[in-house]
């Protein structure tokens, strides 16, 4: 199975989580990897790996740039990874040991949000949808992210893969305060009858914010993983913070555009 599979990476300034996630690649014949013009030393590291081909393009969308990696790609299979990914080995085995089911074209796979390496108890990280055969999927954008969808039957893979983003704190508040205003954007722009739970709470402002406070230390059990626990309860509330400050100021320019 692990030969008729290429994984797909996106890249932008990535070089503090690459070569973790290359490492655990290496039984990959081939590996696509979309670059947004990075700065850093990215370029560099992926000129190390003999079996990486990199494509640059100018970023629009991550489903824009999913959907162009997919064309570069030649096997039936795809294996689509960010760059803080890293796989488990008891995940690599079982990919490995996939018998053929024509009836399957995807599988979803669970994930362990790790803070510099220390695995957390619980995640707000939901399972993705990260294997499937290629002629069979598309991206489309959600929000700030994005979502791949595959027709036909899809199953779920037992073992996981480690988030381990070990990006600067700067990186991620830039990155956190662009999402955060796309996401504001489609929060508002989306009917209150047609919300989740979760984001009619996010409409709310201020009690997301505590809300994700309590969920990920308590709910989630994230007080008994110390420090990281705490950092990344703070993370992700802050995050909600951030999102809380954009949906007050698109409200504000609603009301002065009327």
């Amino acid at each position: 199975m692990l030969e008729r599979i290429t994984p797909l990476l996106l890249t932008f300034n990535e070089a503090d989580n690459l070569d973790r996630t290359l490492a655990k690649l290496s039984w990959a014949k081939e590996i696509v990897v979309i670059d947004s013009y990075s700065t850093d030393e990215t370029g560099n590291i992926l000129q190390a790996y003999p079996q990486i081909k990199v494509f640059q393009r100018a970023f629009d969308s991550f489903a824009e740039q999913c959907n162009y990696g997919l064309t570069k790609i030649q096997t039936e299979w795809v294996l689509s990874l960010d760059a803080d990914y890293i796989l488990s080995d008891a995940l690599i085995d079982e990919i490995k040991q996939l018998s053929e089911d024509l009836e399957v074209n995807s599988y979803f796979v669970r994930f362990k949000y790790c803070v510099f390496g220390k695995p957390l108890r619980g995640t707000l990280y939901p399972p993705r949808r990260v294997l499937y055969r290629k002629d069979q999927a598309l991206y489309q954008s959600d929000g700030h992210a994005h979502r791949v969808v595959v027709a036909g039957k899809t199953k779920f893979l037992e073992n996981w893969i480690d988030h381990d983003d070990r990006k600067s704190l700067s990186r991620w508040l830039w990155a956190q305060d662009r999402y955060m205003m796309i996401e504001s954007k489609k929060l508002l722009n989306t009917p209150w009858n047609q919300l989740s739970q979760g984001d009619r709470i996010r409409r709310y402002k201020l009690l997301a914010p505590f809300a994700i406070l309590f969920y990920c230390l308590i709910i989630n059990r994230g007080i008994l993983d110390g420090w990281a626990g705490w950092y990344y309860a703070f993370q992700r509330m802050l995050a909600e913070l951030l999102l809380a400050i954009h949906l007050m100021e698109q409200e504000t320019l609603n009301i002065r555009r009327q």
